[in-house]
């Protein structure tokens, strides 16, 4: 890696990044150069031999400094903690409207794909200027998606999404890499952010097809799987309708009430009595070990797909 992929800011978030180390910087350097000089001072001044007084020091006068030291440390330190804070929260905000893209770990390699359906190993394609929201999942271990130019990273995990939203603001290609050692090859599991302008972006992807988009290839799974036959209105089988769940307010069976989002979706999937709607039987299959990280993609995409026009009907589904 190299060093200005350090020094390069590449998106706002870097930029405060940036800052807030460049702060601490100095504040340590001001600190660690008070204390010294305090130091060598103190050696000169009252060394064995010298004139100095040496008599007690008055208890007021102890009192104010320690509690004036004391003051404005914890001042400067709640500031700090502040600006830190913020700046992070700031980062794991979900920017609307955002280009969702959705990343696959597997050891050694990164598996992207894009709403059109274009698909990438080891190199990410966004647009610049334009809000991006990763929905990343693992297919064995636990890495970590790091992109140094934009000052950001996030756990990818097994088992459930993780996410990772930015705003690139400058084109050129960037360093990605796995910052969590993931097993003998963790060193090589590393990639490119390719930013581009949106015009760029709209050729490539045009110059990758791959078919459908994400939830067409989902609505031809949910086909296949048989889905159909049990989440339609007019199914014999008691089973809830899909169109319009995804981001409404599910009531579930044991009187929680959860948001339908994009891991209560692959939950539904993968572990279907772990969130069962109130209302309906215990009959959807498990689908664990029969599709894909990257099928699951796909369907959570297809019933999202759905609800683009649909209002909440306080009903959730297991698809």
């Amino acid at each position: 890696m190299k060093l200005t992929e350090f020094t390069t800011a590449a998106s706002d978030y870097a930029a405060h990044v940036d800052a807030l180390f460049i702060l601490l910087s100095v504040v340590s350097g001001a600190v660690v150069a008070l204390v010294a000089g305090l130091i060598t001072y103190f050696l000169i001044r009252y060394h064995k031999g010298s004139g100095a007084p040496r008599g007690e020091t008055p208890e007021r006068l102890d009192r104010e400094i320690e509690i004036g030291w004391t003051a404005a440390t914890s001042f400067l330190f709640l500031f700090l903690f502040w600006w830190a804070a913020s700046r992070q929260l700031s980062a794991l905000a979900t920017p609307e409207p955002a280009l969702e893209i959705h990343v696959v770990a597997k050891q050694w390699m990164w598996r992207i794909q894009h709403p059109s359906g274009a698909r990438e190993i080891d190199e990410l394609h966004v647009p610049v200027h334009t809000n991006v929201r990763l929905i990343m999942t693992s297919q064995d271990a636990i890495h970590d998606l790091y992109l140094p130019a934009l000052r950001l990273k996030q756990d990818v995990l097994p088992d459930r999404y993780t996410y990772l939203s930015f705003n690139a603001t400058k084109t050129g290609v960037f360093h990605l890499t796995c910052a969590e050692f993931c097993g003998t090859d963790h060193s090589v599991m590393a990639g490119r952010l390719v930013v581009v302008t949106p015009e760029e972006y709209s050729r490539w992807n045009a110059a990758v097809p791959e078919g459908d988009d994400l939830a067409h290839q989902g609505k031809a799974l949910f086909l296949s799987l048989g889905c159909s036959g049990c989440h339609t209105p007019g199914s014999t089988v008691h089973a809830p309708d899909l169109k319009g769940v995804y981001g409404s307010a599910v009531q579930l069976a044991d009187g929680r009430t959860v948001t339908a989002d994009e891991a209560y979706l692959r939950d539904c999937i993968l572990l279907p009595d772990k969130n069962r709607v109130a209302g309906f039987p215990p009959l959807m299959p498990n689908f664990s070990g029969a599709v894909t990280p990257g099928q699951v993609i796909s369907l959570v995409a297809y019933v999202k797909s759905l609800s683009s026009q649909s209002v909440d009907t306080g009903q959730g589904a297991s698809p």
